[in-house]
């Protein structure tokens, strides 16, 4: 084989790969696009968004923090993924549908009001309710009793 191509067998690889890193520095950028240099997004309508649902969604690693007061590596990335969302202008319903289906209602410190929550939000006012009665019954009992007001009588007594 002889000319150029015989000489240069590396040169298309090379080319396929130039073109390859161009194009993933391309993503890359599309992905940081309307970050500033301290990782808040440039529109601040978009920012605070991303705060309001960063606030509502837990930190799955430390479960008593959400992933916007986590340092886990989770929430940083948690977080980082709620930003690209917010970018490709994503609504916060389908962000939180997305978190739910991957993680489970356990990522909401809030789960909205479902069948399958309803246990979860209706439990305290039914305890709630059933202390109340408790209360109500015993103190009804207690007051139907007799009074002792008669001086205890007997031996060892004056």
């Amino acid at each position: 084989m002889s000319g150029p191509a015989a000489r240069f067998p590396v040169m298309p690889a090379v080319l396929v790969l130039v073109l390859l890193g161009f194009m993933g520095s391309a993503v890359c950028r599309s992905a940081v696009q309307g970050v500033d240099a301290n990782g808040q997004l440039e529109d601040r309508a978009l920012q605070s968004r991303f705060e309001r649902i960063a606030s509502e969604l837990r930190c799955l690693q430390c479960q008593n923090e959400t992933i916007a007061d986590s340092n886990a590596e989770l929430a940083v990335d948690l977080r980082q993924q709620v930003r690209e969302m917010l970018i490709a202008g994503k609504s916060n319903d389908a962000i939180f549908d997305f978190m739910t289906n991957r993680y489970g209602e356990f990522v909401r410190f809030s789960p909205p009001l479902e069948t399958k929550t309803l246990f979860i939000w209706g439990a305290p006012f039914v305890m709630l309710l059933l202390g109340g009665f408790i209360v109500y019954r015993v103190v009804r009992h207690r007051s139907g009793m007799p009074v002792d007001d008669e001086p205890a009588t007997g031996p060892g007594t004056n």
